[in-house]
């Protein structure tokens, strides 16, 4: 067991970080300098302080880290381990991300069963997910925070990835009935773990990363990670040679005081600036993908293309452990979203003339303030155990986002950030209150029942434009969410759960004003489920099977301001997921996930629809993923995975659903080898190893899809101090 504790999951694998970068520029030296200084400094503080204080004694060796199968998650509100909780969780753990040379939440997402990527429906550009048929945008957290801001988040400062399926409004509030995806990032340790590394690939992959923790005293601890990376790609536009591209940089210091104490504080800071040039696809020709322009690489963008952002999301955290079975934890933060781009959409005839047409353009900044504080406990009362949660949290969002002015000609546009057209700003302020308190009870042995609510106030004001005229509105909402389970596990390696709950997403949401004249979506979701940990808890294995129901279901278009897709759809479906040791050498992650689903009613505004009766968009019936290392000895480990998806289909350029488009099935591979030391490794990994072509993103509401990666060798080295 370790002695000291951390209140998020403690760093177990290795995870690769990285530092600062700009268009194909070296990477910069001062934040890796800083960093260095900083930990000589840390460095000199301990040894100064060694002479004087007593030794501290960390028994993190005890027990094998975790490798593919996650030992603890808070994605519940209380540290426990994934097996005890009564609904499905997939975790992505940072030994996974490593392996498989994953730099983004985009592609560590690859690992989930019954998930799918969206290209930038109505303007909702950066991470975009389906997850069992339904819409994630507005389930992003990071450490349990609302985190919806739209930008491309990158994983060198994330400890693991909890994807919490089904509705979770009662825990996390208003929210879509596919599920959470939470991550949680890097804090520091009282044991140290020092890491740096480089990475080079084809198609002008390169990166810097670093992963640096030092104990400075008795129970204070200092970490930082950083990144720097620079992608290229094989796609290019045949007339100008332009290439999609990223550029991102991150830096992410941490401070912790109280390790191990009864009072734990942790102040960190999250700062990521990306100067990418975004790739929106190709056409649909006769409703499938234009093949001959996707095996052609070709690709719409032009030079003066661009999507920049800078985001800094500060944070500090209070955990009271008051007794063994009780801990007070709140959590403030203060975060920035800034973000502007000029993209060329993937549509018609790609021309000299023409490459320029199909602009989409944004700028806009966001502004999130949170408090947060959770309480929970346990006790005995009239001889049964009690699990108590309850909190409370307060949310001020303030967003505003320009349309940017054409500075060229209709044939050949030119745009800037900061030049905005004369139509007033869509801007959006919002003040949520919420509360919470869920209790689960072990009323005889083995078996339990949950059972909690939440209450949810939102005041907001907006000024929607439509026509290039504003319109002030304002939207106010109290809602209810719910959640019960019953749960038994007759002995430690077993769990059998039924489950219900569900979520709420109101008319004022996600910063738009859509639907205005309709109620609040809601989702309702039944789900049982079994989870069982073999070969002495070394392997987990787990299967669920659900009925989801959403009503009112909103037009995902931020340019829309009456419309919605569905009154009435459903989604019924089977999971199962492998993640762990088969043996001391062999480890493998795996899922399958089978989806039926289909459009009950349609929206009142369309009555005659032609969606009813048919699947719903982005929405594959099976996906499988797969991922298995095996350890040869003498320091040398081989792996390799595939994931697939079945097709998919979005609307047609009319906007119905009569001969609809549709992206083919694909099975994606990779591989990689692997030679391992105490003091470093030497990896090389090739991703999409067959060179398939396939359609990664899919921008529902017609248009385009976006190809996945061709195939790119990456060689990577890490070196521990």
């Amino acid at each position: 067991m370790h002695e000291f504790i951390a209140d998020d999951p403690p760093a177990r694998g290795r995870r690769q970080l990285s530092l600062a970068s700009r268009r194909l520029q070296p990477c910069r030296p001062l934040p890796l300098a800083l960093a260095i200084g900083l930990i000589g400094l840390a460095h000199a503080a301990n040894a100064a302080e060694e002479a004087t204080l007593a030794p501290v004694t960390v028994k993190a060796a005890a027990e094998q880290p975790d490798g593919y199968r996650a030992s603890k998650t808070r994605v519940g509100k209380v540290v426990q381990d994934p097996h005890d909780v009564p609904q499905a969780i997939t975790t992505v753990t940072r030994s996974l991300i490593e392996e498989q040379e994953a730099n983004s939440l985009r592609e560590a997402l690859r690992n989930v069963s019954g998930l799918t990527f969206n290209a930038a429906e109505g303007g909702r550009s950066g991470d975009n997910m389906n997850l069992r048929g339904f819409y994630t945008f507005g389930d992003l957290y990071l450490d349990g925070i609302r985190d919806t801001a739209q930008y491309n988040r990158e994983v060198f400062n994330t400890e693991q990835v909890d994807v919490l399926r089904g509705a979770a409004a009662m825990l996390f509030g208003r929210g879509q009935a596919g599920g959470v995806i939470n991550q949680v990032s890097k804090t520091p340790m009282l044991y140290g773990i020092n890491k740096v590394g480089v990475g080079v690939g084809t198609d002008g992959f390169r990166e810097v990363r670093g992963d640096l923790n030092q104990r400075v005293g008795e129970t204070m601890a200092v970490r930082m990670n950083f990144m720097n990376r620079d992608e290229g790609s094989s796609r290019s536009n045949p007339y100008t040679g332009t290439e999609p591209e990223i550029h991102r940089m991150g830096f992410a210091p941490s401070f912790s005081i109280g390790l191990g104490t009864n009072h734990e504080v942790t102040v960190s800071h999250l700062w990521t600036k990306t100067q990418d040039r975004a790739d929106y696809g190709i056409p649909f020709v006769n409703a499938k993908p234009n093949q001959a322009m996707a095996k052609a690489g070709a690709y719409y963008g032009v030079d003066g293309n661009f999507d920049d952002s800078e985001t800094n999301i500060s944070t500090l955290n209070y955990l009271f452990k008051i007794s063994p079975d009780t801990q007070w934890r709140t959590v403030l933060r203060a975060a920035n979203y800034k973000r502007a781009y000029w993209a060329v959409a993937g549509q018609g005839t790609l021309t000299a003339n023409s490459t320029q047409q199909q602009a989409k353009t944004r700028q806009f900044e966001t502004d999130n303030y949170v408090l947060q504080s959770d309480f929970n406990t346990a006790f005995t009362l009239f001889g049964m155990r009690n699990e108590l949660v309850t909190g409370v949290e307060y949310l001020k969002e303030d967003s505003i986002r320009w349309a940017l002015r054409n500075l060229g000609t209709t044939t050949n546009p030119v745009y800037k950030e900061g030049v905005f057209t004369t139509a007033p700003a869509n801007t959006y302020q919002g003040d949520t209150y919420s509360a919470y308190v869920q209790d689960t009870v072990e009323f005889v042995p083995d078996w339990r029942f949950t059972a909690g609510v939440r209450r949810d106030f939102m005041s907001s004001d907006y000024i929607i434009v439509a026509g290039g005229v504003g319109r002030s509105q304002s939207g106010d909402f109290g809602e209810n969410s719910y959640r019960a389970g019953l749960s038994w596990q007759p002995t430690a390696a077993e769990h059998y759960y039924a489950g219900w709950s569900d979520s709420f997403s109101p008319t004022a949401d996600l910063y738009q004003l859509s639907g205005s004249q309709y109620p609040a979506e809601r989702s309702q979701v039944y789900e049982i489920g079994a989870k069982w940990l073999l070969f002495d808890g070394n392997l987990a294995f787990r299967t669920a099977l659900y009925h989801a129901v959403k009503n009112w279901e909103r037009n995902t278009d931020l340019e829309s301001t009456a419309s919605i897709l569905t009154k009435k759809r459903q989604s019924d479906g089977i999971e199962f997921e492998l993640a762990g040791r088969l043996t001391d050498r062999w480890e493998v992650f795996s899922g399958l996930s089978w989806i039926d689903a289909e459009i009950l009613k349609a929206s009142p505004s369309a009555p005659n629809d032609s969606t009813v009766g048919k699947f719903p968009r982005n929405t594959p019936k099976l996906t499988a993923n797969l991922w298995t290392t095996y350890d040869l000895g003498w320091g040398f480990k081989v792996g390799g995975g595939f994931e697939y998806k079945s097709k998919r289909t979005g609307f047609s350029p009319t906007g119905t659903y009569n001969n609809p488009n549709t992206v083919p099935s694909y099975v994606r591979w990779d591989a990689m080898v692997a030679y391992e030391q105490p003091k470093y490794t030497v990896k090389f990994n090739i991703q999409n190893l067959f060179d398939k072509v396939y359609y990664d993103a899919l921008y529902d509401n017609g248009g385009f899809t976006v190809p996945g990666q061709s195939r790119r060798y990456i060689l990577s080295t890490d070196y521990k101090f």
